[in-house]
């Protein structure tokens, strides 16, 4: 059979349409490619956190490029190079510490890959080198801690009540500012001080260790302890029971996370307080990235809700806990 001249060109730009839409529902259909960098597996509440995220990415159908830094910088900076060289769709990162992410941050705005934060937030020149924020309010969580301290000193009759404080790793957001948050309002009653604060690095043996040397340089002159996360209250707990004293009673423990660990402390009555720091952000973070990369508008800070749990909630809340 003989096709005109103009038969035939419609034949082939028939046979180029439908191969361009076939292109295009393949390119549509490819699965949303995420490379994340995550600070390590410090604690409980890294690990939830981590866990949170590679569930959400699978549910999702997002490939996920998962990275530990092992709490290095470098680490961080050297897998986010390899997610801009794998040319991935977006890059989302828990920063190890605030500063010092401009240079990479740039490559990653020149690549045309947004970027996202999670849990922990940078300081950079220009707020358009990342898309969004997702996570908690870390000065908020040092002032709850502090407000149930206020309230809780009413009942002591000491003229001058010593606190001792662990912090969590030197220059993270959150250790500045769970810092922060607590001096803000413990500043209004006189009778609080901080006679101690050194970095436990939020891990349970750094926070023991740190603890001991508390112990030691104060002697039974400690009346509160301040953890930035709960894995350093429990392990400054282990320290202040080889002291021959009694967390809880003894030395009032104060921490931030709400991890189920923290909660089997209070029960036991060795702790008195775990602030709620939310660390299942993956379906948020998945939903985020996904908007993000059809470029759709979101909210540059997207803060979870999160709650406060003294020690006489312990047993009734502790079967609801995911983490």
């Amino acid at each position: 059979m003989r096709f005109s001249k103009n038969a035939r060109r419609a034949f082939i730009l028939s046979a180029v349409l439908l191969s361009s839409a076939f292109s295009t529902t393949s390119w549509a259909q490819k699965p949303l490619v995420m490379g994340f960098s995550q600070v390590g597996a410090e604690s409980e509440w890294r690990t939830a956190n981590s866990n949170s995220i590679k569930d959400a990415a699978k549910k999702a159908g997002i490939t996920l490029k998962f990275a530990d830094a092992q709490q290095k910088q470098e680490n961080q900076v050297k897998a986010i190079r390899s997610f801009i060289a794998q040319r991935v769709d977006v890059i989302a990162f828990s920063p190890v510490v605030e500063s010092g992410w401009e240079t990479v941050l740039r490559e990653a705005k020149a690549a045309k890959i947004p970027v996202i934060l999670t849990d922990r937030a940078v300081t950079v020149s220009d707020p358009s080198l990342f898309a969004s924020f997702i996570g908690s309010d870390f000065v908020e969580e040092g002032r709850r801690a502090g407000r149930w301290l206020l309230e809780r000193v009413k009942k002591m009759s000491n003229a001058t009540i010593n606190i001792v404080e662990l912090q969590g790793t030197v220059g993270s957001a959150p250790a500045l500012d769970r810092k922060s948050g607590f001096e803000q309002v413990i500043v209004v009653n006189p009778k609080l001080k901080i006679i101690r604060s050194q970095t436990g690095d939020f891990t349970r043996a750094k926070g023991k260790e740190v603890m001991e040397a508390f112990l030691k340089a104060q002697g039974k002159n400690i009346q509160v302890l301040y953890a930035h996360n709960d894995d350093m209250a429990i392990g400054a707990i282990q320290a202040i029971e080889e002291a021959g004293l009694k967390p809880g009673q003894d030395i009032l423990v104060i921490s931030i996370d709400g991890v189920k660990g923290a909660f089997e402390a209070m029960i036991a009555g060795k702790l008195n307080v775990t602030v709620e720091c939310n660390p299942l952000l993956g379906p948020q973070l998945m939903q985020l990235a996904a908007d993000v990369v059809a470029g759709k508008t979101v909210q540059k800070r997207i803060t979870t809700l999160e709650g406060v749990f003294p020690a006489e909630v312990a047993v009734k809340e502790f079967p609801n806990r995911k983490y």
